[in-house]
């Protein structure tokens, strides 16, 4: 949620500035919409992607790290086995 807002703030800005390409109806106009149809459509399918994606990866590479973390941590004995509880 944290990198929510500045995701969709960046490509909000860019999307609304290229609205009038895509909207536009003056001289030459005919030159100018596919391409701001072009710039508006891409912005929103990379939106959808980005804000599916940003979560998997950062969730990956928490899991990654946790799992670095973890054989860290077994390292520390350098294969000896723990000693048995309870004796």
């Amino acid at each position: 949620m944290l990198r929510f807002r500045p995701i969709l703030m960046t490509t909000m800005a860019a999307l609304l500035g290229a609205l009038p390409l895509a909207l536009e109806t003056g001289t030459g106009y005919e030159l100018r919409r596919p391409l701001g149809i072009t710039i508006v459509g891409g912005l929103i399918l990379s939106q959808l992607l980005t804000l599916y994606t940003t979560p998997v990866v950062y969730l990956s590479f928490d899991r990654l790290r946790l799992r670095m973390r973890g054989k860290q941590r077994g390292v520390v004995g350098h294969g000896a086995e723990p000693a048995p509880s309870g004796a």
